[in-house]
């Protein structure tokens, strides 16, 4: 068997955590038990759209022995949701803080019903132009089309539909960064949605048209891959992606993942998968 194929094992099962997965042990449930406050605000910074918004939560979970902390990720995450357009996410947090931070963060029904209403109107916009195009057979028109339907549904937190209309732009992209939009759009929900055979499946073709690839995206690949094939516990490529990954990326992926994440995923898997040579490399 090839090295590169081989896991650790639990080494560090239960220290990293793919972004956008679901744990099934209690074993990623636990608390969080530090020594330090945990900076809610600083930590959150670092992330932009619905992962900023999953890890508050996430925050908020693993901090039930410590209200002070939960209660600041439940609040932030609130003030985050009432920025986009998910209005589940809205009800599901307000549910959750339950009164415990005074009237301003209790369930705001007027808020959900504009948003809800506005959503409608939108949807049967898109609908409209949508047929139209494909009435006249416009081939970019219908491809932006299903990009703005994948963009909606994204918004307001149906990521199946989502990536559905995502893909459906593949028939009519007719350039190569047509079809690199469609992979990075597809490879986004994927990871939120934990499906990472589709992530893997999304760098792959992507890869393939690299007259069409800067910098910053191949960088946005090598981390989308890495967090695959750490879902995979495959962490001696994990390291390798994640170490490949370029300071050219700085924040411009952010609504997955925060260069420190770069620097502790690939450093965590490194230390687990290889030896004592390529350590010192």
């Amino acid at each position: 068997m090839d090295a590169d194929d081989e896991t650790s094992g639990p080494m560090i099962d239960d220290e990293i955590y793919a972004n956008g997965g679901e744990g099934e042990d209690e074993k990623r449930n636990r608390p969080i038990i530090s020594g330090e406050p945990l900076d809610v605000e600083a930590y959150a910074s670092l992330y932009s759209g619905r992962t900023k918004i999953s890890r508050l939560l996430f925050i908020a979970d693993h901090s039930r022995g410590n209200e002070a902390v939960e209660l600041e990720a439940l609040r932030m995450a609130y003030d985050e949701i009432k920025k986009g357009e998910n209005t589940q996410w809205l009800r599901d947090v307000a549910q959750r803080i339950d009164g415990r931070l005074g009237p301003e963060y209790q369930m705001d029904l007027a808020w959900c019903e504009s948003v809800d209403r506005r959503a409608e109107q939108k949807r049967e916009k898109l609908e409209n132009e949508l047929n139209a195009y494909r009435t006249n057979l416009i081939k970019e028109s219908i491809r932006m089309g299903y990009n703005d339907f994948g963009d909606f549904h994204y918004s307001h937190g149906q990521l199946g539909d989502a990536f559905k209309n995502y893909v459906r732009t593949r028939d009519y992209c007719t350039t190569s960064k047509h079809i690199v939009h469609m992979c990075m759009c597809s490879i986004l929900v994927s990871i939120e949605m934990g499906q990472f055979t589709h992530v893997a499946s999304y760098v792959s073709k992507a890869e393939q048209t690299p007259e069409a690839l800067d910098t910053i995206t191949v960088a946005k690949l090598r981390c989308a891959a890495g967090l695959a094939l750490l879902e995979a516990k495959k962490y001696k490529l994990a390291a390798r992606k994640f170490l490949e990954t370029g300071h050219e990326l700085g924040n411009h992926y952010n609504e997955v993942i925060a260069p420190q994440d770069i620097a502790t995923y690939g450093g965590l898997c490194a230390l687990a998968s290889f030896d004592r040579t390529e350590l010192k490399a």
